[in-house]
């Protein structure tokens, strides 16, 4: 069955996705991929970043193409804090900062509201987003505050989005969130917290799954993506070596793109994974399995590449 044909059912479904800011990272392909079977799009953007996005977006600099010729359409964009569950937990500072001031209703819950007004139910809800504040100090050296911060911004976050939208889903929904490695492994330099934040993003995952697949038949799953030269990424530091490091020692060696989460991610989507939830999947090339390896790859005792084929089809006992 053709990957095409497996997505059939995305066709005229609706997903929103928050996080989006630019077209390099994760959560563009993961709209991309979804557009591409013809479902709607709607995104809810970094109230900092909305402005220079959507005048981005205006004046064609993301103009991306689909398989199919058409170019990529996005229905709606949202000023979104993810910080904020409502209006009023805001404080004066920030509704007085010159990029929030003509901002309204960019908390969780109300952009919930207003996707309902203007879409009614949704089909799809993905969490694309991070922040921790002091995400280059190790995490012996991260402060109370600045823990707090990026659990709340990067994993509960998570929560109060899909506690937020599922009243507003369809049966049959899914749920997406974004993961990474260190979550599960210690990862050198990916500090101030987020490694916590991960972690608890998964394990609210499997929560929220059963909770939500209980009461709204909606299903919940993290992808746990490998690295890649996004803006945060790119922000945070050393992903050059982290890929480098991926794409030398990771089982698979091609590089990892950002299309290939996308296409994770609509499969998540569609009724082929109807009975997926709670999961993390990993997509990454196969690095996650991995344990120390060799400073060379002549020191592991292993058949060549190209006698692949034997190991396929082995020789009967």
């Amino acid at each position: 069955m053709s990957y095409n044909v497996l997505m059939k059912n995305l066709h005229g479904k609706k997903a929103f996705i928050a996080g989006i800011a630019d077209d390099r990272g994760y959560g563009w392909a993961i709209a991309k991929a979804l557009a591409e079977q013809g479902c709607q799009i709607i995104i809810g953007t970094w109230v900092p970043l909305f402005d220079i996005f959507k005048k981005s977006l205006d004046n064609g600099k993301l103009d991306t193409n689909l398989d199919n010729g058409e170019m990529l359409k996005i229905a709606k964009i949202y000023p979104l804090d993810a910080s904020f569950d409502t209006m009023d937990e805001v404080p004066a500072s920030v509704l007085e900062n010159k990029r929030y001031r003509e901002k309204k209703d960019f908390a969780i819950a109300d952009v919930a509201r207003l996707v309902e007004q203007d879409f009614g139910n949704i089909d799809f809800l993905i969490h694309s987003l991070a922040n921790a504040p002091e995400i280059k100090k190790p995490l012996s050296e991260t402060s109370r505050q600045g823990y707090l911060d990026a659990v709340s911004n990067s994993s509960y976050s998570f929560v109060s989005l899909a506690a937020h939208f599922a009243n507003n889903m369809h049966a049959g929904g899914t749920i997406l969130n974004l993961s990474y490695l260190a979550a599960q492994r210690a990862i050198p330099g990916y500090g101030g917290g987020m490694s916590s934040a991960k972690a608890a993003l998964e394990s609210d995952t499997k929560t929220l799954a059963y909770e939500l697949g209980r009461k709204f038949e909606l299903r919940v799953n993290s992808i746990s993506a490998g690295p890649l030269s996004s803006r945060a990424a790119t922000a945070i530091g050393g992903i050059d070596a982290m890929i480098e490091f991926s794409e030398t020692h990771a089982p698979l060696v091609h590089p990892l793109s950002a299309a290939d989460v996308g296409k994770t991610a609509a499969f998540l989507c569609s009724d082929g994974a109807k009975s997926i939830t709670g999961s993390t999947i990993f997509v990454d090339n196969g690095l996650h399995i991995m344990g120390p390896c060799p400073a060379r790859e002549e020191e592991v005792k292993c058949p060549p590449r190209k006698d692949h084929e034997s190991l396929l089809h082995p020789a009967p006992l």
